[in-house]
């Protein structure tokens, strides 16, 4: 994931001020997520790893709600709009590419319903399997994400009409 957001980093920083308040949003959801699943047992080292705390949990579970709001309700529309303002309309492809973005959208709020509100006393038995479920759909999520930026910067290096 953080290679990935490396290469992604390297091909679209700089190129506009929303692109780059997003891919630094990401960056810290990224880091948060590394710290979380990193704190989980694993068969692999027994004892050696801890569960997360309720703080460190509802922080994570807080990031990534408010990712997820910043790129539907800012950030896609930011993009969006100066994209329209320079003539270009969605194509079915972008429409495409934004539809499977969505679809991320639920199960990652399914997990911050579960764990965003945990306390001592919370079971976290299939925390671990959780948060490996989050990060596929986080990574699935990015992915479509970097395809919508590769869309609309292709149709931008061809003018409308054109």
């Amino acid at each position: 994931m953080l290679n990935k957001f490396k290469q992604t980093q390297a091909q679209w920083g700089g190129s506009s001020e929303v692109i780059d308040h997003w891919l630094e949003t990401r960056q810290s959801l990224i880091v948060e997520y590394c710290k979380l699943a990193n704190l989980q047992p694993s068969s692999n080292t027994p004892g050696l790893s801890q569960l997360p705390t309720s703080d460190e949990l509802q922080n994570f579970c807080q990031h990534l709600v408010d990712y997820i709001s910043e790129g539907h309700f800012k950030i896609y529309d930011m993009v969006m709009d100066k994209w329209r303002a320079t003539g270009f309309e969605a194509t079915e492809e972008i429409d495409e590419s934004y539809a499977k973005i969505v679809l991320t959208t639920e199960p990652l709020l399914g997990f911050t319903d579960l764990y965003a509100d945990t306390n001592e006393e919370t079971n976290l038995d299939n925390l671990d399997d959780d948060l490996s479920k989050v990060g596929e759909i986080m990574t699935l999520r990015f992915e479509k994400e970097d395809q919508l930026i590769q869309l609309i910067a292709d149709s931008l290096a061809i003018p409308p009409g054109a």
